[in-house]
């Protein structure tokens, strides 16, 4: 009988041999060296977390990282070169993982001797806390690496979490105050870009403009460890600033300068304070984002000072502002018209002006906007989001996405775009598992942790997505934690009663939650259409009417083009109450939106229209069609066999064998999932 540690070796040793075969390929994962293996996933999974400790994707990234550092002692390869040769087309993500790692950035291999690195070939174990799908949650805490006997430093650094409090004016003349916003922004910005940094969103610091909190009060609630706060004025030509970055939790100031430049060196100046804050923090600058960074935005410090204003009433929001704004961008433009920023800032502004509206006004401004943006500068996020944002307000949301997905790669700290990503998948390119995916990279980047109102809106979104994935307990702790975090989210309530619908089925009692949350605010149109479904669902078809009449007139007053699939069950209420020409109408208006809806749930769509109608025939044949479909969410398979919408063919043994298939189909993605999670240490 062999030995059992001959074997567990053997069988590290194929891994380790799969993976260098296939180093340079960065797709080469977890599903690929199953299939090498000619194991499952979740065998392997148990076998490898049994053997080492470790998870899959980690025992990956540990043979990659491994050959990384031989590479870089005997070949005269740069960091690029061989993060590029192992399998990492992002050099920052290589920079990261090694430092991790070994202890050390891949640059300083040069100086280590041999012996200092074969004594940290298999790393230390480093305690890490993951949360759930979360930023809030149950803590993991993962062991990393098998060795017994480990060192861990007395003193471990500090997260590189930071937020940048609004500088104050010092200067009695107020004219001045968007110039010393502006030099904030840019510091925020270019701070943002840098992924080895967790850097928190503007809004969440400006709530902090006017109070006079302590620095460790702001730290609890913002959950970050430091704070950079500063101060300045204009002087003629002459910028006069100071800037302290400050250890939060000990209110101690770990440094502080005084910076006096001319107006005319201001962008060396923004991109000299953000450098400074970053040295001081020991964050990693990589060279893509060094460049990035230095970058200036436009040589001619008009445009600059007009593009400054707008920005300045951009953050201030509402119609009026936006329309100010824009004619500064414009006014930018004319004194540069290659300045990229503006053109961008300028296409956002016309997007948020269109958005809800159901007459797009801006549509070609923002396209033309963006496309010079692009054009200028292509590897703007700004410029990216412009665009993708052009392509939702035309409703071509698939082309959005990877506008957004390379936005996110230039600024790896930007929670509008991973909120944009997961708002795409949840309502607008439905599916559940990239919804799902896209909740948990905000996790994974930390964005949702950066401050409490932000966190409150990322675990509404994880939330949302474990439940439209079957995961309805995960779902609960995690709307809970948004409720905790900001008890004045106004989604977190309605996500919760749906989540408890989809656990107990008390209707009555969802009805009830809902109507207070729609007391608070009686211009929720979404909270009023779905009292209205559930009492639907109830058999109220009187109370239904009631609300959807509300609804309708609400949804007509603000001239809004939403939520054209409840036209179905508003056909069937007004039936009910008697209204058959009006009904006849609504049911008219569905069957026009079904017909032309993008979606994976067209079918589903098309197959309750030819139910309701009694053409069976059709209902089974456009039912057998959406049940090829993949990442529907979870109410599907909850459907109800007294509702109206399938009265008549609930009976059928084709419709009892469809949904079969569908609910089948739904559990085993339900399963893929949580292996994907297990795997990821998420769950």
């Amino acid at each position: 009988m062999p030995d059992s540690s001959l074997v567990e070796n053997d069988f590290l040793n194929q891994i380790t041999s799969h993976v260098e075969n296939n180093i340079s390929n960065e797709q080469f994962g977890v599903s690929e060296l199953a299939e090498q293996m000619n194991m499952s996933r979740s065998n392997l999974l148990r076998k490898v977390k049994k053997l080492t400790k470790l998870s899959v994707s980690q025992l990956i990234r540990q043979v990659r990282l491994k050959r990384g550092l031989e590479m870089l002692r005997t070949t005269s390869l740069n960091v690029s070169e061989v993060s590029q040769q192992v399998g990492f087309t992002s050099v920052s993500y290589f920079i990261k993982c090694f430092r991790e790692y070994y202890g050390y950035s891949p640059g300083e291999v040069g100086k280590r001797d041999l012996t200092e690195i074969n004594t940290i070939t298999d790393p230390p174990v480093r305690r890490r806390s993951f949360l759930i799908t979360g930023v809030v949650g149950v803590i993991i805490v993962l062991m990393v690496g098998i060795l017994v006997y480990i060192y861990l430093p007395s003193s471990q650094p500090l997260e590189k979490s930071i937020a940048v409090l609004p500088f104050k004016n010092d200067s009695n003349d107020s004219t001045n105050i968007y110039l010393i916003n502006g030099i904030m922004e840019s510091t925020l910005n270019n701070l943002q870009k840098i992924k080895d940094l967790k850097v928190i969103s503007r809004t969440s610091a400006e709530k902090y403009r006017n109070k006079s909190k302590s620095i460790p009060e702001m730290a609890k609630e913002l959950n970050v460890n430091y704070f950079v706060e500063g101060s300045g004025q204009k002087i003629g030509d002459r910028i006069l600033l100071n800037i302290q970055l400050i250890e939060a939790a000990s209110d101690k100031h770990l440094w502080s300068k005084q910076y006096r430049r001319e107006v005319k060196n201001i962008f060396e100046l923004q991109e000299e304070i953000s450098k400074n804050i970053a040295e001081e923090v020991k964050a990693i600058i990589t060279p893509e984002e060094k460049k990035r960074i230095e970058k200036k935005p436009t040589d001619n410090l008009l445009a600059y000072d007009y593009y400054l204003k707008g920005r300045d009433l951009s953050y201030k929001g509402g119609h009026e502002n936006l329309e100010k704004a824009i004619l500064f961008y414009k006014k930018a433009i004319a004194e540069d018209n290659e300045f990229g920023l503006a053109y961008a800032d300028a296409g956002i502004a016309f997007y948020y002006l269109d958005i809800f509206q159901k007459e797009k006004k801006h549509v070609d401004e923002l396209n033309e906007f963006a496309d010079k943006a692009l054009l200028f500068d292509s590897k703007l996020a700004n410029s990216l989001v412009a665009k993708a944002m052009f392509y939702m307000n035309k409703k071509e949301y698939p082309s959005a996405v990877p506008y957004l997905e390379k936005a996110l790669e230039y600024n790896p700290n930007s929670a509008l775009v991973i909120n944009f990503l997961s708002d795409l998948y949840s309502n607008y390119i439905p599916n559940t598992g990239k919804y799902l995916q896209y909740a948990l990279k905000g996790a994974r980047l930390d964005v949702a942790s950066q401050d409490s109102t932000t966190t409150s809106y990322n675990d509404v979104h994880l939330s949302n997505a474990l439940m439209q994935t079957g995961f309805l307990d995960e779902a609960l702790k995690y709307i809970n934690k948004s409720l905790d975090y900001n008890p004045e989210n106004p989604y977190s309530e309605w996500v919760k009663t749906f989540i408890l619908v989809a656990k107990n089925d008390n209707l009555v009692q969802a009805r009830e939650r809902l109507l207070k949350v729609f007391k608070k605010d009686t211009t929720r149109l979404e909270i009023l259409q779905d009292v209205a479904k559930i009492c639907y669902s109830m058999r109220d078809y009187k109370s239904a009417y009631h609300y959807y009449k509300r609804f309708i007139h609400l949804r007509d007053t603000f001239n809004l083009d939403i939520y054209k699939h409840e036209h179905l069950r508003i056909a069937i209420v007004l039936s009910k109450m008697g209204y058959e020409e009006e009904s006849k109408e609504y049911l008219e208006s569905f069957k026009s939106f079904a017909d032309s809806y993008n979606s994976i749930y067209k079918h589903l769509f098309l197959s309750s229209y030819y139910s309701y109608k009694g053409d069976a025939a059709k209902a089974i044949e456009h039912l057998k069609l959406f049940s090829k479909e993949d990442n529907y969410i979870y109410w599907v398979i909850l459907y109800d066999e007294d509702d109206p919408m399938i009265s008549k063919i609930k009976d059928l043994p084709e419709f009892k064998k469809t949904m079969k298939v569908i609910e089948t189909k739904f559990w085993k993605t339900h399963n893929e999932i949580r292996e994907m999670l297990e795997e990821e240490e998420l769950l």
